[in-house]
């Protein structure tokens, strides 16, 4: 996956961020990769999906498998990266998913999200929340 922005406009941690941020979402993509997922983010980290917060390790894994009770695929795609600082971005893009009760029909949703990271000794997020309509985290 590319991730879009201005390098003119990002820092010198744009490419460890951006290379982050690309195997996130193809973790993210992937039912199979639980522990991965949560393994993207510090162990004290607080995720916020729509109204869903999870903060350490322990619940983010558990809000990470409740991302898929209803959903039988998912691909993320980035239109956009803006950089707030060394480690902070925030970016917007969709999501295509198919429910496991109608993996006929895809289903594109919008999602706007903020990051932050710490970036020694390996990129992990410290901070991450994703901005989407209700109707995108019922699963319905």
């Amino acid at each position: 996956m590319s991730i879009p922005y201005d390098p003119t406009l990002a820092p010198s941690t744009a490419p460890a961020i951006t290379s982050f941020l690309a195997s996130f979402y193809a973790t993210s993509d992937n039912e199979a990769l639980h522990e991965k997922y949560a393994d993207s983010f510090t162990q004290d980290a607080t995720l916020i999906m729509a109204s869903k917060v999870a903060t350490g390790s322990e619940e983010i894994l558990s809000l990470r498998h409740g991302l898929w009770t209803h959903v039988f695929s998912r691909s993320h795609s980035v239109s956009r990266l803006y950089f707030g600082a060394q480690d902070s971005v925030m970016l917007y893009g969709k999501v295509v998913y198919t429910l496991k009760s109608d993996k006929e029909r895809e289903i594109e949703v919008p999602w706007a999200a903020r990051a932050d990271f710490v970036l020694e000794p390996v990129v992990r997020m410290r901070f991450y929340q994703v901005y989407l309509g209700p109707s995108a985290q019922s699963g319905k």
